[in-house]
């Protein structure tokens, strides 16, 4: 093992805390320093003659820095709380506080180098160091639940290692509820809006994603779907360096997606095409989803032209009924079918009859303007449009107005979760895709 290089940015080795006592009572320091600095505050504005109201004293940048600060300190179930609330909450959370937890979704802090030998004896056993020619302590990829190292085995091979951070594992339930419990307290959360099912969700789902021996299997599933596909790589799975906490693949080189920002119009178009197919055939053929659209996962091969699929912790098999719900929801909103729009839009669970009837109308408004929008053009311009903005905008009123969305269907979450990734990139990459077109072929 190698000594790491100075780091240069924000990501620094801090040691994760693994026992669940020492998570809770960082949880409980954190949520006591937020306390007493808004009661401070709370004073200063009483003795200059001003009434202060929660909000405001929770909403400070110091409150803000200190909240996402330590959840990324600690990494595992929390920050994840975090990065799922902030991406999946979109239309339920506050601007304020999905800023919040949106900062959780750049690369985490990671293991110092005795905390990662440990972890690795503990999977690999002794002897380990005596087969590997080189490791570099300093990860090439840290995030919520591992990071990633590159190894280079004495026989040849050239993988990519993530090792799972101890102790996230074994404390998903109890962050899980700490973290939903300082969301209730915080008095952001708009009234009437139920998180238990989101909390449970991103419980399950933080099972999952810490089960690598599962994550290998989607690995090898997507090998198995993608085949021959010239437009794709999936790094191989290799078993004999995996555990359930370790995951090794394959390591295939790569540029980050967005570098592709300067390249031709044509070659980003091309690429940002294939990954709309690519989402479309997750949903209609393979009924298997990578459900994080993460920039991250994905790579660009600039010798091949292929793109790197990378991380598939957050794959998840769709219910049976998914798919033929979204294909009456893009043959009516093609077709500017508005009674078969409200219709497929009921089935998914985007509205219901417990809704105002107002509130029932924009959201119904909202998804008729993507239809129209990507029907306008042959291929849709993801840089000269301004849905997006239209887009929020809508839902900052529709949560002002107090809107209180239906209970989420969780695989229509993550459906909008990766659709509305996939427009984030093409919009980075400034690429025009032809959406309608694509559609089509499945509907």
């Amino acid at each position: 093992m190698t000594d790491p290089k100075e780091d240069t940015g924000e990501s620094r080795p801090l040691t994760v805390p693994s026992g669940r006592l020492a998570r809770m009572t960082r949880l409980g320091v954190m949520a006591s320093g937020v306390a007493g600095d808004m009661a401070l505050n709370g004073m200063r504005q009483l003795g200059r003659g001003q009434r202060p109201a929660l909000r405001d004293l929770l909403l400070v940048p110091g409150n803000l820095r200190r909240i996402a600060d330590e959840l990324a300190h600690m990494r595992g179930a929390a920050m994840k709380m975090g990065q799922l609330m902030s991406m999946d909450g979109g239309d339920v959370l506050p601007p304020e506080l999905a800023d919040i937890l949106a900062r959780l979704r750049a690369d985490a802090h990671f293991m110092p180098p005795a905390q990662l030998k440990q972890v690795l004896n503990d999977n690999w056993g002794d002897g380990w160091l005596r087969k590997v020619a080189h490791f570099n302590v300093r990860p090439i990829a840290a995030a919520s639940i591992g990071q990633v190292h590159r190894v280079r085995l004495r026989d040849g091979r050239d993988l990519a290692v993530k090792v799972q951070y101890p102790g996230v594992a074994r404390s998903i339930d109890s962050d899980v509820s700490n973290v939903g419990l300082l969301l209730r307290l915080s008095g952001l959360l708009p009234q009437g809006v139920d998180i238990a099912p989101y909390l449970a969700e991103a419980r399950r789902q933080l099972h999952e994603e810490t089960d690598y021996a599962r994550e290998a299997r989607y690995l090898t599933d997507y090998s198995a779907h993608l085949g021959e596909d010239r437009a794709f790589i999936v790094p191989e799975f290799h078993a004999d360096w995996s555990t359930r906490a370790i995951l090794a693949m394959r390591f295939v080189d790569g540029q980050p997606i967005e570098s592709l920002a300067d390249a031709p119009q044509a070659e980003r178009d091309r690429v940002c095409e294939h990954l709309f197919d690519l989402m479309l055939r997750e949903l209609f053929d393979f009924g298997l989803m990578q459900t994080d659209p993460n920039f991250a996962n994905y790579r660009h091969d600039a010798a091949t032209g292929r793109i790197v699929l990378l991380d598939f912790g957050a794959a998840r098999r769709l219910a049976p009924e998914t798919a033929p719900q979204y294909r009456l929801l893009m043959r009516a909103g093609l077709a500017g079918d508005r009674a078969g729009l409200e219709a497929a839009a009921r089935q998914i669970g985007f509205v219901d009859d417990r809704m105002r009837t107002d509130h029932r109308t924009r959201v119904l408004n909202m998804i008729e303007a993507v239809f129209q929008a990507i029907c306008t053009q042959p291929s849709f311009d993801f840089a000269g449009t301004d849905l997006t903005r239209h887009l929020n905008a809508e839902g900052a009123a529709l949560a002002e107005a107090g809107m209180v969305p239906p209970t989420p269907v969780m695989d229509a979450l993550y459906m909008q979760r990766k659709f509305g990734g996939m427009f984030l990139l093409a919009a980075r990459l400034r690429a025009r895709v032809p959406v309608s077109a694509l559609l089509e072929r499945w509907i």
